[in-house]
C-alpha cells in the first residue's frame, strides 16, 4: 500500500482539479449546446471521458517523477491553467482569453513534458495524450471564437 500511495494521491489531486472545475461551471456547461460549433466538434459527452482518461494519466505520471525526485513546477503551473480554463469558457464566455489562455497552458504542457523527459521517460510518455488533446481543444476553442465572436 505504500508504493501505491503516491499515485493514489497524485490521481485524485488531478481528479479532484478537474472534478472542482466542471462543478464551478456545471450551471453553464449548457452553452457547448447552444454556441455554433466547426464540424469536427464532438458531442458534449466524450468531454468528461476524455478528461477523466486524461487526469488518471496525468496523476500517474506526476506520481513518478514525484517518486523520482523530479521537477513538478510546470506540472503544477499546468494544472492551475487547466482548472481556470473552464471557468474562462464556460461562467465568462471569453471564448479570445479561453484561447489565449489554452496557448499558455499548452506550452506549459511541453515545458512539462520536457522536463518530466529528464526524469523518468515514461511519465512524459503518458503526456501526449494530454498534448494532443488540448492541442485539438486549442482549434477548438479558437473555431468557437471564430464562428460566435
Amino acid at each position: 500500500m505504500q508504493k501505491a500511495k503516491p499515485y493514489i494521491i497524485s490521481v485524485l489531486i488531478a481528479l479532484a482539479t478537474g472534478g472542482f472545475s466542471a462543478l464551478l461551471t456545471m450551471g453553464n456547461m449548457d452553452i457547448y449546446e447552444q454556441i455554433i460549433k466547426p464540424s469536427l466538434a464532438p458531442p458534449a459527452i466524450v468531454f468528461p471521458i476524455v478528461w477523466g482518461i486524461l487526469y488518471v494519466l496525468m496523476g500517474i505520471s506526476s506520481a513518478r517523477v514525484y517518486i523520482k525526485g523530479g521537477n513538478l513546477f510546470y506540472y503544477v503551473v499546468q494544472l492551475i491553467l487547466n482548472f481556470f480554463w473552464a471557468i474562462i469558457f464556460f461562467n465568462m464566455n471569453a471564448f479570445l482569453l479561453a484561447f489565449i489562455w489554452l496557448v499558455i497552458m499548452w506550452i506549459f504542457i511541453v515545458l512539462m513534458i520536457i522536463s518530466f523527459y529528464k526524469t523518468d521517460k515514461l511519465s512524459a510518455y503518458l503526456q501526449i495524450p494530454y498534448l494532443l488533446w488540448v492541442t485539438f481543444a486549442g482549434w477548438l476553442t479558437f473555431m468557437v471564437y471564430m464562428l460566435n465572436g
